[in-house]
This record gives C-alpha cells, sequence and structure tokens, in this order.
C-alpha cells in the first residue's frame, strides 16, 4: 500500500511540476484563410520578466537562429503555396525560425524539421540548416518609441500574428521593443 501511495503521490508531483513549467511559456495559435488558404502558426510565449529583448537576442551571433519562441518549435502549416516576394513556399508543415544577420536585420526560415525542443548538448537551438526551405527577409521595427497613448505597447511575451491587410497577408512577431514583420500572398 506504502509503494502504491508512493507512485500516486510522484505522478501527482511530476505532473504539478509540469503544469507549473507549461505555465511559464504558455502555447498559442495564429489563424488566417487568405484566399481559401488556411494559413497557421502555432509558438510558445516565453516572457521578458523584467529583462530586456536587446539583452536576450543581443547574445545571438550573426548567423544563429532564434526559434520564435519557447519548448517546442513554432510550426508554420499552410493548405496551399505562399509567395514572399519572389520566395515560394510550398503547402506543407515547417518550424519557423528568425536568423540574425549581420549589420543587426533578421530573416525567416522555414525548415523541414520541427517539433523540436531546446537547445542541444552545445547550448546551441536544435538547428538543422540543412533542411532549410527557404528564407525571407524581415522587416525590422521598434515599438513603443512613440510616448503618445495610440503607441504600440512592448510585447512582454512573444506575440506572433497573421493579418489580412486588403487582400494580402502579414506575418509579424514581436517581443518586447522589437517587432519584424513581411508580407505574403
Amino acid at each position: 500500500m506504502k509503494r502504491i501511495f508512493a507512485g500516486v503521490l510522484g505522478m501527482l508531483v511530476f505532473a504539478s511540476v509540469a503544469l507549473t513549467a507549461y505555465a511559464e511559456n504558455p502555447r498559442a495559435t495564429a489563424k488566417l484563410t487568405l484566399n481559401g488558404k488556411n494559413i497557421s502558426v502555432e509558438y510558445g510565449r516565453p516572457a521578458l520578466n523584467g529583462r530586456k529583448v536587446e539583452d536576450l537576442l543581443g547574445q545571438l551571433p550573426a548567423g544563429e537562429a532564434w526559434r520564435l519562441g519557447a519548448d517546442q518549435s513554432t510550426t508554420f502549416k499552410t493548405s496551399g503555396d505562399l509567395k514572399f516576394g519572389d520566395v515560394t513556399i510550398p503547402k506543407g508543415e515547417y518550424s519557423i525560425w528568425a536568423r540574425k544577420e549581420s549589420g543587426g536585420g533578421w530573416t525567416l526560415v522555414f525548415n523541414k524539421q520541427h517539433w523540436q525542443w531546446g537547445v542541444n548538448k552545445d547550448g546551441k537551438a536544435n538547428f538543422d540548416p540543412s533542411k532549410n526551405v527557404a528564407a525571407v527577409p524581415l522587416k525590422v521595427e521598434q515599438v513603443g518609441a512613440d510616448k503618445s497613448e495610440k503607441a504600440e505597447k512592448p510585447a512582454e511575451r512573444v506575440e506572433i500574428s497573421l493579418e489580412n491587410e486588403n487582400g494580402v497577408g502579414e506575418f509579424s512577431v514581436g517581443w518586447g521593443t522589437m517587432e519584424l514583420t513581411t508580407t505574403f500572398n
């Protein structure tokens, strides 16, 4: 009887720890239907917790990738081909990453490997560049610089959105004072 009680107690402790960890980085999904195509992005939402995004992502060297969230990779799904400028993303399911470029720019990378977690034994993201499908330049903007009431507020948690802007899709990711955007058809 003591073994059963100890086993049940152990499972309860494990479940409470797992739920606490999940609550720290809740998952979210952005969805859009554009010209009959269903597009979604499922991602983890880490919080800044008093830190600055510049300090966190500033440590990432040029050429390295950020997985746009926390815990499991960020998963992009589309039911049809999408055009990001002159780059076509075939219908399918991808992990998406933001690769830091020299000079402070960012590129959105679509990768066939998805559902990976965390970092590898070397402390780097579990990112296999050989599985990249395409890369799209991102526009980098600062939010919160305008102090008016209508000014956009810095995002405490990672926020990814998909929007229809007059028949053109817009992808954006915001965290802290940084916003990365691109458009697609």
